[in-house]
């Protein structure tokens, strides 16, 4: 069976800072996070192939990813989509030594001071030109920023754009509305998909359970359904609060009651339909 880490990250500290790693908390991932740490890791849980994702607004970020080998298949990388130039930018990356491997874009919207930044007219019509190359977007929200989320889908439906971390609902806190009541207005849209993915670090690191994710993960199940979820591990991010082994054995609990063939969507199948996968 095909099974696919939708969503996770590398960085290598001499090559490039990583400056959202700041302060106490975060200090278990201010260290170099590579290919050969989690091929054996993934192999082990029987992943197959990897979709690695940006970390930082740095174009030659992405380059760099897409020469990655191993198990990555995919690439969702960075650039400016509110230059002028993006569609020329896009084509650029694709022309890249591993190009074909670029499936996606995105960008830390969750950093915006904007909560309405994937709302301006300059944001659309760079993710317009993503739709045009073929690519996915990828939303990287909080719930504050959902309902820009949700207007921006409506308004460029020829984008398909995938929700990263259920939008990041705050789990430690008990957090519920209106991050529930949002979500589902999104998942209301035909052009979008979800990933199952930074679920453990949204809740207590030190202290959580599975009880404690059931909820939203029932919730975001629920209303996309299982063909339009997507599992990722969030490696190394998740390491705060799981490492790798616990948060695949979480994701496979968490969606326990679907059948096989569904499953087997959320593990794979459904990551090679959204990234087009050359399996």
């Amino acid at each position: 069976m095909i099974r696919v880490d939708a969503h996770h990250h590398v960085w290598d500290l001499a090559v490039r800072d990583q400056p959202w790693i700041t302060g106490p908390a975060l200090a278990p991932l201010r260290r170099d996070f590579g290919l050969p740490e989690l091929a054996p890791q993934a192999a082990a849980q029987g992943v197959t192939a990897t979709v690695v994702v940006q970390t930082v607004s740095d174009e030659q970020e992405t380059v760099e990813l897409l020469t990655l080998a191993g198990p990555v298949a995919a690439v969702v990388g960075w650039t400016d989509l509110t230059a002028p130039d993006v569609a020329e930018r896009l084509a650029a990356l694709g022309e890249r030594p591993g190009g074909s491997h670029l499936r996606g874009l995105r960008h830390q919207a969750q950093d915006e001071p904007d909560p309405r930044w994937l709302c301006r007219e300059d944001v659309r019509r760079g993710l317009r030109a993503v739709a045009d190359a073929g690519l996915v977007y990828e939303l990287l929200v909080t719930p504050a920023q959902l309902p820009a989320a949700v207007e921006t889908v409506t308004a460029v439906p020829e984008c398909r754009f995938v929700l990263d971390h259920l939008a990041k609902p705050t789990v430690a806190a008990g957090g519920w509305e209106p991050w529930a009541s949002d979500l589902a207005r999104l998942a209301a849209l035909p052009n979008v998909d979800c990933k199952l993915s930074g679920l453990v670090t949204g809740a207590d690191w030190d202290r959580w359970s599975v009880r404690d994710l059931r909820p939203y993960a029932d919730h975001a199940l629920g209303l996309f359904g299982p063909e339009r979820i997507l599992f990722g591990s969030d490696w190394p991010v998740c390491t705060l609060a799981a490492d790798y082994e616990r948060v695949v054995r979480t994701a496979e609990t968490l969606t326990e009651a679907l059948s096989e063939n569904e499953r087997a969507g959320v593990f794979g199948g459904n990551a090679v339909r959204v990234y087009g996968l050359n399996l």
